[in-house]
């Protein structure tokens, strides 16, 4: 007798994994203390990825449920709790094109190393308590993909540390050109912030909207027609969304890559 596995279709075997992993994965946020709101729009936005990307092991895409938790948590990217007499201290935390190298460089040299970039398009970066050291960034455009910048910028010490979707970031300890004064002697504080966005940012944004909305009135003139201009609007938006959530899942996806 074929038991219910042996039973079903291979699509549906690969949906009942992938809804075990993420009510696994929920179970694990909500014992990390992660409010249930959160956790659903967490798994949602995860079932969404999943479901956009082709992806059929979920597993494999983000790795054991209860790690992937700990990196989901606290899911604003913002300062993790830490545990008594713990050593190492980490933090996630954003900033667009305009000022994540001056930043990188800054927090660097406050002991903040970047260990990667996480699917979110956040800096994962610890910092040792017992002995900080300072650390220098560069960011990189990816025009023929990541190797041939590796192999380029490793004689001069620098080593890969994230990539998204046409940027890739560089990491490396300044010991070898300070010496003993790259230990940072007094380490400030966590930043309390997560987010990074400068004024040139919020100006960008602001044009494509304006630019959206002129847009939409302009197809409305010609149409005659007021909803079509708004029909515009939202479809301009909508495609908008769509173009992010390609780049999310091309960053996952590049971040499974060595």
């Amino acid at each position: 007798m074929m038991n219910d596995a042996q039973q079903l279709p291979d699509d549906a075997l690969a949906r009942r994994d992938r809804d075990a992993y993420l009510a696994g994965l929920a179970e694990h946020l909500r014992a990390h203390g992660l409010p249930a709101d959160r956790v659903e729009v967490t798994v949602t936005d995860l079932a969404a990825h999943l479901e956009e990307s082709g992806a059929t092991d979920a597993e494999a895409e983000f790795g054991p449920a209860d790690e992937f938790a700990e990196l989901l948590v606290p899911a604003t990217g913002e300062r993790a709790r830490q545990a008594p007499g713990e050593r190492v201290q980490t933090w996630r935390w954003t900033a667009d094109t305009y000022g994540d190298e001056e930043l990188l460089n800054r927090f660097g040299d406050e002991g903040w190393e970047v260990e990667r970039v996480d699917a979110l398009g956040r800096f994962v970066s610890h910092r040792d308590l017992a002995q900080p050291q300072r650390w220098e960034y560069r960011r990189e455009l990816i025009t023929r993909g990541r190797e041939h910048l590796d192999e380029r910028l490793a004689p001069d010490g620098w080593e890969a540390c994230g990539n998204w979707v046409i940027y890739a970031w560089y990491k490396r300890p300044r010991a070898a050109s300070l010496g003993p004064a790259a230990q940072v002697q007094a380490p400030p504080p966590v930043p309390d912030r997560s987010s990074f966005f400068s004024r040139k940012f919020f100006v960008l944004l602001g044009v494509l909207a304006v630019a959206a909305v002129v847009a939409g009135v302009s197809v409305a003139v010609d149409d005659g027609d007021a909803g079509s201009g708004a029909g515009f609007v939202v479809g301009l938006f909508a495609g908008a969304g769509a173009v992010a959530a390609l780049a999310w899942a091309l960053q996952a996806w590049r971040g499974r890559r060595p």
